[in-house]
Formats: structure tokens, sequence, C-alpha cells
């Protein structure tokens, strides 16, 4: 069946395609681009959204006794402190009151004892491990409870006269 379309014709219709092909492609490069751009700029606010890795404070003899429990107990509370300083929630804690506000314990066991951190949540990027100690009854002894009571109260002043001279200086 002949065409009703010249040769001519004929030989125009690539060029067309050639330039509908040019379209698509700037097209194409131009998504491309934005999507990049967009992906960094996620990458970039997600990192700025991302907590400050934390430090830890050892209060006097705290990392000494720490290291004296078992191995096991040891990194399973040496794991609850890391997920303290990535910002996370650990695994076993609890608040502590009636030590002071901001306080709380992280907890583990085996067939022997009970063992605990108690600490001081984190004040600029800083958690205060206050006290550590092993107990074999359900109360926390008094003297665990007051050793750590005082330890709060060295940290809390001594954050108090850091701020102090930050206003002076």
């Amino acid at each position: 069946m002949p065409s009703n379309r010249s040769a001519a014709a004929c030989r125009r219709e690539p060029r067309r395609l050639d330039r509908n092909i040019g379209a698509w492609m700037a097209i194409y490069i131009s998504m491309y681009i934005w999507l990049w751009l967009a992906a960094i700029v996620a990458l970039v606010s997600d990192q700025s959204e991302r907590p400050k890795y934390g430090t830890v404070a050892w209060e006097g003899d705290s990392r000494e006794v720490l290291q004296s429990f078992p191995e096991d107990v040891r990194q399973n509370l040496g794991f609850q402190l890391w997920q303290l300083q990535q910002g996370e929630k650990p695994s076993d804690y609890r608040p502590l009151p009636s030590i002071g506000t901001g306080v709380f314990e992280l907890r583990d066991q085996d067939e022997r004892a009970w063992y605990r951190v108690v600490y001081l949540s984190r004040i600029n990027d800083v958690i205060h491990v206050l006290h550590c100690f092993e107990k074999k009854s359900r109360e926390m002894p008094r003297r665990d409870f007051e050793k750590a009571k005082q330890r709060l109260k060295a940290v809390r002043a001594r954050l108090a006269q850091e701020k102090k001279h930050e206003k002076r200086g």
C-alpha cells in the first residue's frame, strides 16, 4: 500500500526522534542530579540530627569496681553503658529518685549476686558513673546508697562550679 508521505518527510522523521531523545535525556539527567542532591541533603541533615557520642566520667573507684565484676557481667554492663553513649536506652535500667533526680541504675546478675552501676544521666554529653557495687540481698546496702549520694553531690557541685566559671569567662 503506497504511503502519502514523501521521501523527504521520511528522512526528517529520524531527526525529530533525535530531538525527542535529546529532550528525554535532558529530563533524565536533571532528575538524576536532583535525586542525588536530595540524597546528599538527607544524609547531611540525618548526620546532624544524630546524638553526639557521649563520654563516661568515672567517679571515685567505680571503674575499678566494675572491672572486678565477672566477665559476663562486665560485658553486659559495658554494652549498656555503650548504649547510653549512643543516646539509646539500655536494656535493663531503672530510675533511683531516692538518690537524686536524673540518677539511674544499670542492672545485671549471675548465680552468685546482683550487680549495679549507678549513674547520673547525660549532662553535656557526659554520663557520670557514680558508683558500682555487688549485692547479695534485694535491698541496696546503706553504705552503697550513701556513697552514690555523696558522689552525686560532688558531681553537681563540680558542674555548678564549671557553669559559674563559664559565665565569668
